[in-house]
């Protein structure tokens, strides 16, 4: 493929009022993201919801906003997670819908060694031609993808990046230094989008640009031209918006968001629950000071 692009959105998975996948308002979401700055989207990613999604639902959410989005944009199916062999029949089954590449999320719970974490990459990517992106967030799978790792599986010609969310800079930058060459480097966290743009990393898989989509990719834009101060301040301004989607759990503030201005997603998915009162003002006080790019 050639390059995702250098905003990607990690899609939530809209519900309708009986709690079920709407499909519609996801194929509507995705071309209102790519439309609002977006390159591409994730589907089945963690703020898609992708552990209380069924084998089914996933495939045909796949399949429809593939077949929305077309040639318009990037999809990126969410396929790995704890089961190796699971993650490599879900992989295989989306490059038969046609998606554009496939996330690849670090093991959670069954805590792997880093060899073993090498070992299920490597075999996930052995079993599909889909572009692979590793996606390294141990704040919530508890195991730190260490950049050795990354930098070994980036000798594997279908491993075509990695989504950070450590928050480790260092190490960060280790693996943009000593991966092959055109290895693309991806936030994984949106406050770090710059920091991480500034170090040589690539883009971001971005929450918030559901919201400011537009803004994050002329942010980008205005960095690679050479307009840091420009970059720098558009950052500062988007960060309490940021701060304040992360104030519980992703996608918790984000859909509560959406829900607000007026681009209907329901409620999260069991065991996630609606924000509280004071998360609510929270995000309510954010939304005010900020102008929404997605359209409603």
């Amino acid at each position: 493929m050639n390059k995702p692009g250098r905003l990607i959105t990690a899609m939530v998975t809209p519900f309708d009022s009986r709690g079920k996948v709407d499909y519609a308002q996801a194929k509507k979401l995705a071309l209102a993201l790519i439309h609002s700055g977006s390159h591409g989207v994730v589907i089945s990613g963690t703020t898609g919801e992708s552990p209380t999604l069924t084998h089914e639902e996933k495939l045909r959410l796949f399949s429809e906003i593939k077949a929305t989005v077309g040639n318009q944009g990037t999809v990126i199916a969410g396929t790995g997670n704890y089961n190796t062999a699971e993650s490599i029949e879900l992989t295989k089954e989306a490059e038969k819908i046609g998606v554009d590449g496939c996330l690849l999320v670090v093991p959670y719970y069954n805590k792997p060694t880093q060899e073993g974490l090498y070992q299920h990459f490597k075999a996930i990517a052995g079993g599909t031609n889909l572009p692979c992106i590793l996606y390294n967030v141990p704040s919530r799978t508890i195991t730190d993808l260490s950049p050795e790792i990354v930098i070994r599986l980036s000798q594997i010609d279908n491993i075509i990046g990695v989504k950070e969310a450590s928050g480790k800079l260092e190490s960060i930058a280790r693996i943009i230094d000593n991966a092959r060459a055109g290895f693309l480097v991806y936030s994984g966290n949106d406050s770090e989008t710059l920091p991480i743009l500034g170090i040589g990393g690539y883009g971001v898989i971005s929450v918030a640009s559901h919201l400011i989509g537009a803004q994050i990719r002329e942010m980008i834009e205005s960095y690679l031209r050479g307009k840091v101060q420009e970059a720098a301040a558009t950052h500062r301004r988007l960060l309490p918006l940021v701060n304040a989607l992360f104030v519980v759990s992703n996608p918790v503030p984000l859909k509560y968001a959406l829900n607000k201005v007026g681009f209907a997603v329901g409620t999260p998915r069991l065991p996630l629950t609606e924000p509280d009162e004071k998360s609510a003002a929270v995000i309510d006080a954010a939304l005010k000071n900020v102008h929404i790019d997605l359209p409603l």
